[in-house]
């Protein structure tokens, strides 16, 4: 019994470094957007950028197109993921609206376009990769160019991505004239780089082998939190005798599972096998 306590204790720790680093990563977004690329009209892809003509063109904040903007693909991330994580997204969507919000009176911090599209680019990148990988600001609207959830939506939805990112950009130069165009072009390019900086190592997908003697329950648990199959790959799955199960998950879910196989069996066993066939083992005891 004092053993779990500990892993709740552990696994309450983790959840609040998630929190934090999500909003962490959103302050640096927020950064980016307000200190270096929006006083110099410089405008990225995806809803930032859409965020930002919105903002330019009625002269209004751009902490409130981001928000209003963001706001159904958290919606949409709960059918993609699951609704912890969506819920994650809501104090990194937050931090990033308020954020916005309160630098936005503030003066550029490099009068140079250049250095500030390279600055602004590589804050944005960080800050939206560092809040994807904890679990903070959904990808699926692909922000910076493809999905980081599902490994890379399909060529439809590239296409149109594509499409809408050179629609962003175009408009950029005709409001605010082609050099501002190819700095902003810097910016997305170094922004998108970053968020793949932030992301290295970070598997589309996981395998989970889960070895219990409660497997029935945990595939049970598992099936209606994650709304995912779970299949029996060695033993009978009654409860009381050792059986391994199989399971598919995000790499962004690996938490809420330790999370619900803890709370069915905490003398359980996972393995977990990435993209890249490397295993490491979970003792959870």
């Amino acid at each position: 019994m004092q053993i779990k306590t500990k892993q709740h204790k552990q696994l309450r720790k983790n959840s609040v470094f998630r929190v934090l680093t999500v909003i962490a990563g959103a302050l640096l977004a927020a950064v980016g957007l307000e200190l270096f690329l929006i006083p110099h009209g410089l405008v990225v892809g995806g809803i930032t950028g859409l965020s930002a003509l919105f903002a330019h063109t009625t002269e209004m904040r751009l902490g409130l197109f981001l928000f209003l903007f963001n706001l159904p693909f958290i919606f949409m991330s709960r059918k993609q993921v699951n609704l912890r994580f969506a819920l994650y997204t809501v104090p990194g969507l937050t931090c990033l609206t308020i954020a916005s919000l309160a630098l936005h009176r503030f003066p550029a911090v490099i009068s140079d376009p250049l250095p500030a599209a390279m600055a602004g680019g590589i804050c944005l990148g960080l800050g939206i990769g560092i809040s994807v990988r904890f679990g903070g600001v959904n990808k699926h609207a692909s922000d910076q160019g493809y999905s980081f959830l599902s490994g890379g939506p399909p060529k439809s939805t590239e296409v149109v991505i594509m499409i809408l990112n050179c629609a962003i950009l175009l408009i950029a130069g005709t409001l605010f004239g082609w050099e501002q165009a190819m700095y902003s072009i810097i910016a997305y390019l170094l922004a998108f780089e970053g968020v793949r900086f932030s992301l290295r190592g970070l598997s589309d997908s996981r395998a989970a082998w889960i070895t219990s003697n409660r497997c029935m329950d945990i595939q049970e648990a598992l099936e209606n939190s994650l709304s995912r199959e779970v299949g029996l790959a060695e033993g009978s799955g009654q409860n009381g005798e050792l059986s391994t199960l199989f399971c598919l998950i995000n790499k962004m879910e690996e938490h809420q599972l330790r999370t619900i196989v803890l709370d069915c069996d905490p003398n359980s066993q996972i393995v977990f096998k990435s993209a890249t066939s490397n295993r490491r083992l979970i003792n959870l005891h």
